[in-house]
């Protein structure tokens, strides 16, 4: 082990109960230099047009995440003995005003890749990918997508605002920070306001996988498949909780029956070891509808696996 390396603070040093409420209980770092990847959380829910709550998912993700220990056990990827990382705790939104927390997202994701650190975000709500991607885009170029989700979020208005969580994707297009042929969706499905709701995807040239084409199998050769997609480049993953059924992540703003379930979270992120990520993101955990904190810590769980598919984790032998 390199001792230079943070560690997150064991179970047996300190009880899970206690100590101070960082993801993993890792250290608490002022800002990203010397990091090469970090967790920071962005409270925002303004940008959701029907159930809040989402501002608090940073803070419960990070409370349920106490019961995750540092080594994976499947994949034998040891983060902590490969990388230094840290929570960086939170991006400063305005509670007030939509527009101004998007330009301060998008400073704060900016800061974090000055310092050549890889940033993995709490969410929030879905709008927050936006300006990460305008940051990841100013230092990358245009961007590999892979974004597993109950819905495209690609309106292109909501009450006639054009940024909003139901948005980000079509103005990221239109902005050109993704590539559209680098793009995947997962887990789309539920109903819509219109028949072709999920078309323009796929007219934009988005590889769409349908939830209900996915049932009752395991994911591990679609991933294959979206590996061989994406080929070689800077991509981004976004993972929005309520792409799993709620009888897994209850505790969502918009949930849709039909869903991914954990076990294909798990290989949906497994999957992607190899691609050339460079950030990641968590989004639409509210805490007010997850009464048993099983969601958050599904989503604290799955920071975690997004961790361990990082360019440079090494595995155990």
């Amino acid at each position: 082990m390199n001792g230079s390396l943070n560690q997150p603070l064991s179970g047996n040093d300190m009880p899970r109960f206690g100590g101070i409420a960082t993801m993993m209980r890792l250290p608490y770092a002022r800002t990203a230099s010397g990091l090469d990847a970090c967790f920071v959380g962005v409270p925002l829910d303004i940008g959701t047009s029907n159930r809040s709550g989402t501002r608090f998912g940073p803070r419960q993700i990070r409370a349920e995440s106490v019961l995750l220990r540092p080594y994976n056990m499947a994949t034998r990827a040891a983060p902590f003995d490969s990388l230094r990382v840290a929570d960086v705790g939170d991006i400063a939104t305005n509670p007030y005003n939509l527009l101004k927390s998007v330009d301060a997202i998008e400073r704060g994701i900016s800061d974090i890749l000055s310092h050549g650190c890889k940033p993995l975000s709490l969410g929030g709500d879905h709008t927050m990918t936006l300006p990460i991607l305008r940051a990841m885009a100013k230092k990358h170029g245009p961007l590999g997508l892979i974004h597993i989700d109950a819905h495209a979020d690609i309106n292109d208005t909501m009450f006639g605002e054009e940024i909003a969580h139901g948005t980000p994707f079509r103005r990221a297009v239109e902005e050109g920070l993704i590539n559209a042929r680098r793009t995947v969706q997962i887990g789309l499905r539920g109903t819509g306001y219109a028949a072709d709701d999920f078309d323009w995807s796929r007219q934009q040239g988005f590889k769409v996988y349908q939830a209900d084409a996915l049932w009752h199998r395991s994911l591990v050769p679609l991933m294959d498949e979206v590996r061989v997609h994406m080929g070689s480049g800077p991509v981004y993953i976004t993972f929005d909780i309520d792409s799993l059924d709620p009888s897994f992540a209850q505790g969502t703003g918009t949930p849709e029956i039909g869903g991914l379930t954990s076990m294909q979270a798990l290989e949906i992120v497994r999957g992607c070891w190899g691609l050339d990520i460079v950030g990641c993101d968590l989004v639409e955990v509210s805490p007010p509808f997850d009464t048993s904190g099983n969601t958050a810590l599904t989503a604290a769980n799955l920071l975690f696996e997004l961790l361990c598919i990082l360019p440079g984790v090494e595995r155990r032998n």
